[in-house]
């Protein structure tokens, strides 16, 4: 299961998506992310999903590398769908004690899975295609008109950048543990959801253990070096527009207007 997890997790290929500025990059998943919202209609999320596809297609990762990241919200989906047609009011389909499903409920419950696993794999296709130093840079250059009222953008994105490098240095970390204690007779598979998740209490400290030695190195690494923020700071690759990104903005914000267009008349 910690294997499955891709977000944070960088893939290395040659695509254009790949060689596309990561502000750009990350300007569509925002976009993305918002269009997700404003469709109302299965046939609105097809477009997505369309969408979603082609680039997936140009990235050139694979698609079971990204099926395989979903693996690990499985449950949450399970939970929301659950919720959704328990607690929502409407026509009653099935009955039992206390419990009641409704047709209104079936269709938020679908529409909120569908929403979250959209959101998961587009997200994640981000985070594949671009290195965390130019997710880093992008997110600085971006939010860099804040800097003038004094937000400190360069703190910023620079705490974003070390969680998502710690994201896969932890998982690993996670792996190795698990592995060591089932060599000396954990059980980390068999029971129930319940026993599963107690047998898993023996993990968080020697987890959060290893967290803080590897903040705590960072730490002394970074002020070995002299690093005291952004501040008279320079880039050894300044992030530059090619062509390729302005037609990339271009379908980014036909994709939207599309989306927009699909709110209002349908």
């Amino acid at each position: 299961m910690i294997r499955e997890v891709t977000i944070g997790q960088y893939y290395d290929e040659e695509s254009v998506i790949h060689r596309l500025d990561p502000r750009v990059k990350l300007v569509a998943t925002l976009v993305y992310i918002i269009s997700i919202f404003i469709v109302n209609t299965y046939i609105g999320y097809i477009f997505v999903a369309l969408f979603l596809g082609v680039c997936v297609a140009l990235s050139k990762v694979p698609v079971k590398y990204i099926v395989k990241g979903l693996r690990p919200v499985l449950i949450i989906l399970l939970i929301t769908i659950l919720f959704n047609m328990l607690l929502t009011p409407g026509e009653i389909l099935w009955k039992f004690w206390i419990f009641r499903i409704s047709k209104e409920g079936l269709k938020a419950g679908a529409t909120m899975a569908l929403r979250l696993t959209l959101l998961i794999t587009g997200s994640s296709l981000m985070t594949l295609t671009t290195t965390p130093n130019n997710l880093t840079d992008a997110m600085e250059r971006l939010l860099r008109p804040l800097s003038h009222i004094r937000v400190p953008v360069h703190e910023i994105a620079m705490m974003m950048s070390i969680a998502l490098r710690f994201i896969p240095i932890l998982l690993e970390e996670t792996d190795i543990i698990m592995k060591a204690q089932m060599a000396r007779g954990a059980d980390f598979e068999s029971g129930n959801i319940i026993k599963r998740a107690k047998a898993l209490v023996p993990l968080l400290v020697p987890l959060f253990v290893s967290a803080f030695r590897r903040a705590n190195d960072l730490a002394m690494a970074m002020e070995a070096r002299c690093y005291r923020g952004g501040d008279g700071r320079t880039k050894m690759k300044p992030l530059k527009y090619a062509g390729r990104d302005y037609i990339a903005y271009a379908i980014v914000w036909l994709y939207l207007a599309g989306c927009i267009t699909m709110r209002i008349f349908m």
